[in-house]
């Protein structure tokens, strides 16, 4: 049995490998992922390390994934197009929001200086740490998504991989002056990718792409009574 198993790795490895390329060349290349660094990184991570063991087979695909606590998992080609609207400088301090297994985390610790990524379900910033344990430039906390991490602010760049009703003022004044903000957006239960930067006198997104993206908890919008 023990030599079924080492002869099955490099195949699965292998295998793994072809899926990561396709996905490259067939859902970001085609969709104006084109930031050559934010491609390079994606060709690079191995998906399937950031993800529960029982969902590693369907890493690749393109669409959510299941995650513990009710969560979801963003697709390729939503958390690609974030990152290349982003762009990301080298030097750049970036606040990852919904880090679920660490996977955008993995791919930001190749583009930027430095990452606090937030995660607030249990089992997924565990599954966080473990699977960044040897990036030196990433730091996993686990916290309310909606809270941030203002001990190490102010950031350059706000990243949320998912998708939010609004950003709660007390996380947007993490990101210094002209900084940047990417998020995914819902509203009216439709959801898209946004941008924006924070200025002195005020803060607003604008969208960029539709496209379906994992709803992040704790960012509903405060519901007015009408009579």
């Amino acid at each position: 049995m023990m030599a079924l198993s080492l002869e099955s790795a490099p195949v699965e490895t292998t295998r793994f490998e072809a899926m990561r390329h396709a996905m490259v060349a067939s859902q970001l290349r085609t969709n104006a992922v084109n930031d050559p660094r934010v491609v390079e990184a994606m060709a690079k991570v191995p998906r399937e390390a950031y993800l529960p063991a029982e969902h590693r087979a369907i890493a690749y695909r393109d669409a959510l994934l299941p995650l513990p606590g009710g969560r979801r998992h963003n697709s390729p080609l939503a958390t690609g197009r974030l990152l290349t609207q982003a762009q990301i400088q080298p030097s750049d301090r970036v606040l990852l929001i919904g880090a679920a297994g660490g996977y955008a985390a993995a791919v930001l610790a190749l583009l930027a200086g430095s990452i606090v990524a937030v995660e607030q379900e249990p089992a997924l910033a565990a599954l966080a740490r473990g699977a960044l344990a040897g990036e030196g430039n990433v730091e996993v906390v686990e916290a309310p998504l909606s809270a941030g991490w203002a001990a190490a602010a102010p950031y350059d760049l706000l990243i949320a991989d998912g998708a939010v009703e609004e950003l709660p003022d007390a996380l947007v004044a993490q990101i210094r002056p002209e900084g940047r903000v990417l998020t995914g957006i819902v509203d009216h239960g439709v959801t898209r990718l946004a941008a924006g930067r924070r200025s002195e006198g005020g803060f607003a997104l604008v969208d960029f792409m539709d496209i379906e993206c994992a709803e992040l908890p704790g960012f509903r919008r405060l519901r007015k009574f009408t009579f």
